[in-house]
């Protein structure tokens, strides 16, 4: 055998490699995506109403048959607490990627419709918003409308639309040089609809990747503002606001604070492996590399 054909046959082995490896990564992800979203979808209907009463003689139990994840200070199933925690924190996470998202493609498009001028004033207002850090300005909003989970969602659409508009409008100024965009120019497309149909609908791949990473990105951020006190307030079952009232019992009492916190851990690696999934799909070269 030749030397050629022993390097088209490894090239074989690790393309097909890389593939079985893709699809197991696949399987995996889908199936973690899939647990999530029945416990967002489910958990509030398959879990009793009495999840929320207090059983004091039974708070703090370890681990046992009878609740799985053991019971919190206040004598509540943490097992349950915790399923019940995915809509309020995965749920949120989705509404505010959905409402910053929504933001920041406007102001690109609006951005890119004005022209030169518009567009240097629209991203100079933009650059100075993303030169206050996101946290501290989202704790300080959040502070101001009042300790929720409402505030939190509000104060984390307030500070997230920059960053999709700055990365939009910058993917945007690449696709409006492309051939295509000026082929459809030279033919008298209209503005709008070059704008809609050519330029916006060839630059949304890379904010696709982008949503999906941040919603498991947003959960871990509304978890630590519910964690020091300026989201989700208790009884709420939302994940930050579980550990917040679980840290004064930590010394007794492990379980209450571990499982909310392994349920942020995991969904926010779940929506960042999505993430890298979806961006191999986009950009096919990357699954070589």
């Amino acid at each position: 055998m030749t030397m050629a054909a022993i390097t088209a046959v490894t090239r074989l082995r690790r393309v097909r490699a890389q593939a079985a490896h893709g699809r197991a990564l696949r399987v995996v992800v889908y199936a973690m995506l899939a647990l999530i979203a029945c416990a967002a979808i489910l958990g509030p209907v398959l879990i009793p109403a009495s999840v929320n009463t207090n059983h004091i003689l039974d708070a703090l139990q370890a681990p046992s048959a009878s609740h799985w994840l053991g019971t919190d200070a206040q004598g509540r199933d943490v097992l349950e607490r915790t399923v019940l925690g995915a809509r309020a924190s995965v749920g949120s996470a989705m509404l505010i990627v959905a409402g910053f998202s929504a933001i920041g493609v406007a102001v690109a498009v609006l951005a890119t419709a004005l022209g030169r001028l518009g567009d240097t004033v629209i991203m100079r207002f933009v650059d100075s918003v993303l030169s206050m850090p996101p946290i501290i300005f989202a704790l300080g909003f959040a502070a101001a409308l009042g300790p929720s989970l409402k505030s939190a969602i509000i104060a984390m659409i307030a500070t997230g639309w920059p960053y999709t508009a700055r990365l939009l409008r910058g993917i945007m100024r690449q696709t409006e040089a492309l051939p295509f965009v000026e082929g459809a120019r030279v033919l008298g497309v209209s503005r709008w609809r070059l704008l809609t149909r050519h330029i916006l609908r060839n630059s949304l791949d890379v904010l696709v990747v982008k949503w999906a990473a941040d919603i498991g990105n947003t959960v871990l951020v509304l978890g630590g503002l519910s964690f020091v006190g300026v989201g989700a307030q208790p009884p709420s079952a939302e994940w930050g606001a579980a550990i917040t009232a679980a840290q004064g019992d930590i010394a007794l009492a492990w379980w209450p604070a571990l499982a909310p916190g392994v349920a942020i851990a995991f969904t926010a690696i779940a929506f960042g492996l999505l993430g890298d999934i979806l961006q191999r799909r986009f950009n096919p070269d990357l699954a070589t590399v």
